[in-house]
């Protein structure tokens, strides 16, 4: 196991001083200081290099106290922010008392629902914990740190976690391009305990999953879209379901569990999620839904050409815009999508249409939804507007985390 180099104390080492002018979001306690708002920094080390990693006032450049957070040399997001109190410093009793509230706050929502089931407990800027986020297997823990700052404290972490919860196992989680773009080398492993013999089944809504800690998906599942699966499950009763991107069979499952539809067709381009799925299924001792491995566009190409009709469908495709620069072409993909699903719909169709691009706005998609109404001829009613699960919080000072959208529609 390859870690960040840890970093010890909380003295302050430096001050970052910012472009005049450039103070405005910070004072309203947005937590990412990039370098183009940096004018210089004054570092106490004799080289005159701030330490990455290290804790970092920020002022303007009046010389008055923003906030104080960690450096990065390597990172656009050169500071992170983790208070704004010039009297709080960043030990070891800060983190453990922010975890504290970011668990307080998940027990607050009632989750997770049972000892078997699985919520996020961190889930970064929204708990004042910028680059950690922490899910809940049942009994095990799953860490992943998308910076450097929290890279580089991750034992400090895991001591703490593991007190407060008393894991069976805390299992580390590394997306590798973001773990270049911090600067900190880390490889998935072990961390602390144990990892579970075989695949671990978790419960959602009386739905058992099995869940790979080291191999799946986000950190093994998407706990964002969990109400949204029960939800949408409500306007399935005895309806046929296509569940496009269906991953391990969430919303397929939950339609035909927990609303009744007559039969569902879950598509996925991963080979090796249709093959969970279907172990789902079987788990649940569920007979009404076929799983397919398909691309999502030839396979709407496909069900639209040969004239297959459906009376719900659900998307719920991948990321298609990592930022506002991508955000036309990601448009035009959400747009082609869309029309293609409302094609195979009968007037009276429930259309379950979602998206994780977080530069994507809810204005954008309803946007996108009104041209395919326009182009189709067919009018869209939107019944419902959700976002992720409320063990995803949104600070309002951050309104990055806000990045799902699911929008549960009729088709006429």
């Amino acid at each position: 196991m390859t870690h960040a180099p840890p970093i010890a104390d909380a003295a302050v080492r430096g001050t970052a001083v910012l472009k005049p002018r450039r103070a405005r979001p910070f004072f309203a306690r947005h937590p990412w200081v990039l370098d183009s708002a940096i004018g210089r920094v004054d570092a106490v080390q004799e080289d005159g290099a701030a330490l990455d990693g290290a804790v970092i006032d920020v002022t303007t450049s009046r010389g008055e106290f923003v906030g104080r957070g960690i450096y990065n040399s390597r990172s656009r997001i050169r500071i992170r922010l983790y208070t704004f109190d010039p009297d709080e410093a960043l030990d070891e009793h800060f983190w453990r008392g922010r975890l504290e509230s970011a668990i307080d706050t998940r027990r607050l929502c009632g989750l997770p629902e049972t000892s078997d089931g699985a919520a996020r407990l961190v889930f970064s800027e929204a708990d004042g914990l910028s680059g950690l986020i922490v899910d809940r297997y049942a009994d095990y823990l799953v860490v992943h740190p998308t910076a450097l700052a929290c890279a580089s404290r991750l034992d400090l972490l895991v001591e703490h976690l593991t007190d407060l919860m008393s894991p069976r196992g805390v299992v580390l989680r590394v997306d590798s391009a973001l773990s270049q773009l911090e600067g900190c080398e880390l490889s998935g492993d072990l961390l602390w305990g144990e990892v579970p013999e075989g695949p671990l089944v978790i419960r959602e809504h009386g739905i058992g999953y099995q869940v790979d800690l080291t191999g799946g998906q986000k950190t093994g599942a998407y706990l964002d879209q969990r109400d949204n699966r029960r939800q949408s499950a409500r306007y399935m009763a005895e309806r046929r379901v296509l569940d496009m991107f269906c991953y391990t069979g969430g919303f397929a499952l939950s339609a035909s569990m927990l609303g009744s539809a007559a039969s569902v067709l879950a598509v996925d381009s991963s080979r090796k999620a249709i093959e969970t799925a279907r172990a789902n299924s079987q788990l649940n001792g569920v007979g009404n839904v076929e799983f397919e491995v398909g691309s999502g566009f030839e396979t709407l190409d496909r069900l639209v050409g040969s004239g297959e009709r459906f009376d719900a469908v659900v998307l719920d495709p991948p990321k298609f815009a990592s930022g506002r620069r991508k955000l036309d072409d990601a448009l035009r993909a959400y747009h082609r999508l869309n029309r293609q699903a409302v094609s195979l719909l009968p007037p009276g169709g429930v259309l379950v249409t979602c998206s994780c691009s977080g530069s994507v706005t809810p204005d954008d998609f309803l946007a996108m939804l009104a041209g395919v109404s326009q182009q189709t001829g067919r009018d869209i009613q939107v019944l419902e507007s959700r976002g992720a699960s409320p063990d995803h919080p949104v600070r309002v000072s951050c309104l990055e985390n806000e990045y799902l959208k699911c929008f549960i529609c009729r088709v006429q």
